[in-house]
Order: structure tokens, then sequence, then C-alpha cells
């Protein structure tokens, strides 16, 4: 029966470049949302790296269960696979893969591969169907989507500031494939970063907002 429901809630979610979501469960304190899209992407460009089919799909999960009245617990999954490539080529992965808790107006917690806090602020840029926030990639130390994040983040100030956000991240090493430097999940020279620390706030007002990471 479940696998039913998901084969009808799929085709109706992945509406060409439009993002979709649905909620699949709902009960006793437990959700759980599916989201996604599929881009016919096609680019005419003199970049010939970039030249041609872009067509790509996006597939997610968000999940909350209420532990108790002050606690809850909340994870989140997306996968992204390409519709340009041929059939023996893996060219599909993660962006990003977290779980946490929350603690009312204590703020919350979460590790995984997620968005770094620069990224609350850089976002704001990013809101283009296509070509938004192109000074920033992923897999660089904490400006958009890595690996190894803490991160601790707190809504309207403890509940005493209305539209007043802070977040304290901490994002451990992700080092070189060997030699002195290999970490478990090791990468190219450009994904790599040592052991790092950040900080964002933001603040809206009225519709006004201002914010700052570092």
């Amino acid at each position: 029966m479940k696998v039913k429901v998901l084969s009808l809630l799929v085709p109706a979610l992945l509406v060409a470049g439009a993002a979709n979501a649905a909620e699949v469960y709902n009960k006793d304190g437990n959700k759980l949302d599916l989201y996604g899209k599929v881009d016919g992407l096609h680019y005419f460009s003199d970049n010939k790296s970039e030249d041609g089919d872009q067509t790509y799909m996006r597939l997610g999960f968000k999940g909350e269960t209420q532990v108790t009245d002050q606690l809850t617990g909340y994870g989140q999954w997306e996968y992204q696979i390409q519709g340009n490539s041929a059939e023996n080529e893996n060219n599909s992965w993660t962006r990003v893969a977290f779980a946490g808790l929350k603690f009312q107006d204590v703020g919350s917690f979460d590790y995984g591969r997620n968005y770094g806090v620069v990224y609350d602020v850089t976002s704001w840029t990013d809101v283009l169907p296509e070509f938004g926030g192109d000074t920033y990639g992923s897999d660089n130390f904490m400006q958009q989507r890595g690996n190894g994040f803490a991160t601790y983040r707190n809504t309207d100030f403890f509940g005493l500031v209305d539209g007043l956000n802070f977040a304290v991240q901490y994002q451990g090493k992700n080092g070189s494939v060997d030699g002195e430097g290999m970490t478990n999940n090791g990468r190219g020279a450009l994904r790599q970063n040592g052991d790092g620390v950040g900080g964002s706030i933001t603040y809206d007002y009225e519709g006004f907002g201002i914010g700052a990471a570092v």
C-alpha cells in the first residue's frame, strides 16, 4: 500500500522546473514530507564545458518526530540525479543528509551534510530558478553545502526577540585521499578543509532584513 501511495505522489511532485512537496505521513507527532523536481535544462554557451544538456532531478525527504512536548527530532535527506549522462556513468550525489534535535525556545542542534552558516546570508542572492548564487559552491568550507557540520541554531533569540536569529557551527576536517592529511572521506585539494568554526546572525523586521556571517 505504501509503495502504491509513493508511486502516485512522485509523478505529481516532479513537475518540470518547479519544486513541489507532499505530506506522506502525519500521525501521533510523526511527520514525513516528500519533495522534488525535474528540471529539463539546456545551455547555449560559448563555454564548451557548459554548452548542452543540463537536465537533472532532485528528490528528498523531511521528517519530524515529537519526542516530548519540549523536544522534537528532525532530519532531512536530498539527492540529485543528472539526466544528461549515459546510463553506465554514476552521476548522482547526496546534497544534504542530517539529523538533529530541537529544544523548543532553547534552539536546535543537528549534524551531517548540511548548509554552512555563511549561506544564511548569501542565500538571499540564490533565489532565481537558474544562475543564482554563482559566486560560491558546495564543499568549500562553510559557504554552501558541505560535510561534517555540527550546527546550533536559535530562532527569535530564545523566544524574546521576534526575527532575531543566530547560529554557531563547527565543521570537522575533510582531508586528502592519502598522505599526512588523509581522512576517511578524502577528496581533491579544492574540496578539502581543516577544522573550522563559524557563525551567523540575521534580523528580520516588517519585510526588511539584515545579516552577517563569519
